[in-house]
């Protein structure tokens, strides 16, 4: 009897004291959050209640299950299994606090800053920095663990001494996984490339939506997803259109008539942008850049406060426009001639040559 009723005292001991210092700890937490609410560090933290109730229920019951006097086998295994889950439970523990560190930082900084390729700059680096943390904490609990057991003790002094070979032999075997690793740091505090911005990349136009250690996920406008390797980003050129400033200039062609009204078309397109909400104001004009023997080019040159708006302030322009010709000025589009020009019969060159004298022959009276 006894020998059931000790292991049932030390479990149960020790979920009480679990329950009741977790739910203090808990409680604790949440009143100082309910007392700084500008302050979000203390909200972050109670997600750290579950695995601060594993540690203390795992710590307990590993202090306390030798007084329960189990068997010498039973005991050994029931002492591994502690050992095992009081160290993942402290690596779980340590995750979610700097975690919550992190992200605090963030949002007290957020707060503090509206620039958007600031924010977009610090997103970047929490969420690297994020999982730099987490992957750190999985190796050196892992490497704890495998620790506890005898065998692998005595395996590690002949690991030790051919170190050498093994890391030259791992650092060929995962070059690609670590220049991919390294490149995620470089992305991370070099300020190449963010999440949220908007890159052009092979081809392709879309916005970072996901940066990893070893990837990258491009959204497309059609929302598809790129997956590539973040070395791509560090090993050859791509376009990022919301560097820095995220204010863009683009423009619309137009191939129209030689008798196309430019100053009409100049005041139209004026009038659309006054009335369009994309348009930031900043500048506009549109002019004739080039003619060929059929058309002329004409290009429509607009403003806007990000790719977003100024893809759309595109199709805007380009619509309006031409809906108005169509309408208004339908002898300004674009067409193939099959008559001659009007006027062409009064050109100097094409004028009848006044009648010369050979033409008209000798007068009267001539011999």
């Amino acid at each position: 009897m006894e020998n059931v009723l000790r292991p049932l005292a030390v479990i149960g001991g020790a979920l009480v004291i679990t329950i009741v210092v977790g739910w203090a700890a808990d409680q604790t937490v949440r009143r100082i959050a309910e007392r700084r609410p500008e302050d979000p560090l203390w909200g972050l933290l109670r997600r750290c209640r579950m695995p601060l109730r594993l540690v203390l229920c795992a710590a307990l019951l590993r202090a306390g299950y030798p007084s329960a006097k189990l068997t010498h086998g039973h005991g050994t295994v029931a002492g591994q299994l502690l050992t095992l889950a009081l160290i993942g439970a402290c690596a779980w523990l340590a995750v979610r606090l700097a975690t919550a560190v992190v992200e605090a930082v963030y949002a007290r900084y957020a707060a503090g800053d509206r620039d958007p390729a600031k924010m977009r700059r610090v997103r970047t680096q929490v969420t690297l920095i994020r999982r730099v943390v987490t992957a750190v904490v999985g190796v050196v609990a892992v490497a704890a663990m495998l620790l506890t057991f005898p065998a692998m003790r005595t395996v590690g002094t002949s690991v030790l001494a051919s170190a050498g070979l093994i890391g030259i032999v791992a650092g060929v075997a995962a070059q690609s996984t670590l220049s991919n690793l390294f490149a995620g740091l470089q992305i991370a505090f070099g300020d190449i490339v963010r999440i949220g911005d908007t890159v052009v990349v092979g081809g392709e136009w879309g916005t970072v939506e996901e940066i990893t250690l070893t990837y990258l996920v491009v959204r497309t406008w059609d929302e598809r997803r790129i997956t590539m390797p973040v070395s791509y980003f560090t090993s050859r050129p791509f376009e990022n259109w919301s560097r820095g400033d995220p204010r863009m200039t683009g423009t619309v062609f137009f191939h129209l008539d030689h008798t196309a009204p430019i100053d009409l078309m100049r005041e139209r397109l004026h009038a659309v942008l006054k009335s369009t909400l994309e348009w930031d104001g900043r500048a506009w004009s549109l002019v004739i850049t080039d003619t060929t023997p059929s058309t002329i080019q004409v290009r429509a040159l607009v403003t806007a406060k990000d790719a977003d708006d100024i893809w759309t302030l595109r199709c805007v322009v380009r619509e309006q426009l031409v809906s108005w010709l169509c309408r208004e000025h339908p002898y300004a589009l674009p067409r193939i001639n099959t008559a001659p020009a009007p006027g062409l019969d009064d050109a100097p060159d094409r004028r009848p040559a006044p009648p010369t004298s050979e033409d008209i022959g000798p007068g009267p009276g001539a011999s």
